[in-house]
């Protein structure tokens, strides 16, 4: 199987049991995609994935409907996407995605993070580079689907790799195919599990078991902070993590 899919797998395994940053980070995406293009389902793909990644997530009904309310909210400001690229300690990369109405407020909070834990905020673009962003779709198979004619049909689409993960078909592509890889699986009636942008390092760096902790408390610290959407580093999977990955 390929590298994205197994950094992937081992990244999913240690975001299990985070469900309330989960639920907080779904609901601000629908509430900004509301926001920017309505509410209206069959004129706005976005927010259909959108919701489909809710369901996957096991996301109350009500929680979505509340994120749709609060896009029409006068209270409800203007959200930018920001990503912020750093070092952890032992010179582990780490970029940061944000979705803030102050970016005055999340830079200092995320260099603040970095700093009380060893590492440094970088430059916007000093480490961008190590890191490949990729549009992942993942959908469930129809009976008797043959996953290499599915991945030769979908090429045109702008799939690059197509894996079976243990009830799902996991798609890859690059973030500009986005809107057609959704079209061509919507046209062919596939259930679509959940539709996210990732970012996979393009080399690992091991780490001991010791220097494993201390990062994990920082990665921690960056993801419980409400403006942060998701945090990806070059640490490679652990040994566990490996295992319970195949």
């Amino acid at each position: 199987m390929g590298r994205a899919f197994e950094y992937r797998k081992a990244r999913k395994l240690k975001r299990w049991g985070n469900m309330s940053r989960t639920f907080t980070r779904i609901g601000k995406e629908i509430s900004i995609c509301v926001k920017e293009s309505g509410p209206d389902l069959s004129g706005n793909p976005r927010l259909r994935v959108l919701i489909q990644n809710a369901k996957a997530a096991n996301m109350p009904k009500d929680n979505v409907d509340r994120a749709i309310k609060k896009a029409v909210s006068k209270d409800f400001g203007d959200y930018k996407d920001m990503v912020y690229e750093g070092y952890g300690p032992f010179g582990i990369a780490i970029l940061i995605e944000t979705q803030t109405d102050n970016t005055t407020r999340t830079v200092a909070n995320v260099r603040s993070y970095l700093n009380r834990h060893g590492g440094s905020l970088g430059t916007t673009g000093s480490l961008s580079f190590m890191f490949e962003r990729k549009a992942v779709f993942k959908v469930v198979p129809k009976e008797g689907i043959d996953i290499e004619e599915l991945e030769l049909e979908m090429i045109d689409y702008g799939a690059e790799e197509i894996e079976m993960d243990e009830n799902e078909i996991v798609i890859y592509g690059q973030p500009e195919d986005f809107s057609r890889i959704q079209n061509y699986l919507e046209e062919h009636e596939f259930e679509i599990f959940s539709a996210e942008f990732e970012r996979f390092p393009n080399e690992t760096k091991e780490v001991a078991p010791e220097q494993r902790e201390m990062l994990d408390k920082l990665i921690e610290k960056l993801e419980d902070d409400e403006d942060v959407s998701n945090v990806y580093t070059n640490i490679a999977p652990s040994p566990d993590e490996d295992e319970k990955a195949e």
